[in-house]
């Protein structure tokens, strides 16, 4: 069984930043839109959007905090969005769609991980309903500006996808819950995302990756206890980042500006990258760092859970009109 999970010799690698990545390309004239592009790996892929010349939209919870981190970044406009409200989800669409404006550049930045059991809306598990649900119906509502600019849209994933497929039988953890499974299930549901997006979007001029940024200690890690991440030999005692296969934030963001702009990707899509590029197949040993699995890239996986999303949410762009 052939896979399009092979890499490409993109020429760049892990320690590449995502400036490395926008050299000589021009953004001038387009419009990205980045979840969360106001902390951490969102801050460095906003940064370098504008400063390759796009106009960059944030969408924000904490609308303050973002208008204070992005002071001074040039072509940057903030808005509110909780991507764990679905009402907050459409009105922001609403407000977007309203300009007439089409865009070129969505990236699915914004998550939260391993956070302690959370219930949003009518029940939802946490991760799930804010890093997956969320970003499946705000891409949903925004498709006519997507579809008009012929957008990539990428979605932030994370090898974290290595700790669950979807678990189909108890999808929202009602039977037990486990904060890295949730996590893993999300990352995987961000994968499969990209996969039914792009084969849905792709007659349309739209093309979806998703894309593993790497290891990087940036306020994700925000529901972690300091013992935790020593314990996993993240940091030491006095927090520094000892693991040597951790990224800076600048590096982090590469990946998923690359995808959201390189050339090198012209007529892919549907794929998981890291590493500022296309990955291979993750390994049978799990102890093997690296790729991805094939649950989390299968079409027939990426259909269904495209259809169980629209149900959750009431929301398909896709969906065929009696």
């Amino acid at each position: 069984m052939t896979t399009p999970q092979h890499t490409i010799g993109s020429g760049f690698g892990a320690r590449n930043t995502a400036a490395d990545v926008l050299r000589g390309i021009d953004l001038t004239g387009q419009l990205a839109l980045v979840t969360g592009g106001y902390s951490g790996l969102g801050l460095e892929t906003t940064r370098a959007l504008a400063g390759a010349g796009a106009h960059v939209v944030v969408p924000a919870r904490r609308r303050e905090a973002a208008e204070q981190a992005l002071a001074g970044i040039d072509r940057v406009e903030v808005d509110e969005l909780d991507l764990a409200d679905l009402d907050s989800v459409r009105r922001f669409a609403d407000r977007f769609t309203a300009t007439g404006r089409t865009i070129d550049i969505v990236i699915n930045n914004a998550a939260i991980m391993a956070c302690p059991e959370t219930r949003v809306g009518p029940g939802w598990e946490a991760q799930f309903a804010t890093n997956h649900l969320g970003h499946f119906a705000l891409v949903n509502r925004l498709w006519p500006a997507i579809e008009s600019g012929g957008a990539r849209v990428v979605a932030v994933s994370s090898s974290g996808h290595r700790n669950s497929d979807i678990r189909w039988d108890d999808v929202m953890f009602e039977q037990g819950y486990d904060k890295w499974q949730a996590y893993g299930q999300a990352k995987t549901a961000n994968a499969l995302f990209a996969v039914q997006l792009d084969a849905l979007g792709r007659d349309a001029g739209v093309r979806a990756f998703s894309v593993h940024p790497g290891g990087i200690l940036t306020p994700l890690q925000r529901h972690l206890a300091k013992e935790e991440m020593v314990a996993a030999g993240w940091i030491d005692e006095e927090g520094n980042t000892i693991n040597p296969a951790f990224k800076t934030p600048e590096q982090g963001a590469a990946t998923q500006v690359w995808a959201a702009t390189s050339p090198q990707l012209a007529g892919a899509g549907g794929v998981y990258c890291e590493d500022v590029d296309i990955a291979g197949p993750a390994a049978a040993d799990t102890s093997v760092p690296g790729g991805v699995r094939a649950y989390a890239t299968d079409p027939g996986q990426a259909a269904r859970l495209w259809q169980l999303s629209a149900e959750l949410t009431g929301v398909d762009a896709f969906a065929k009109s009696a």
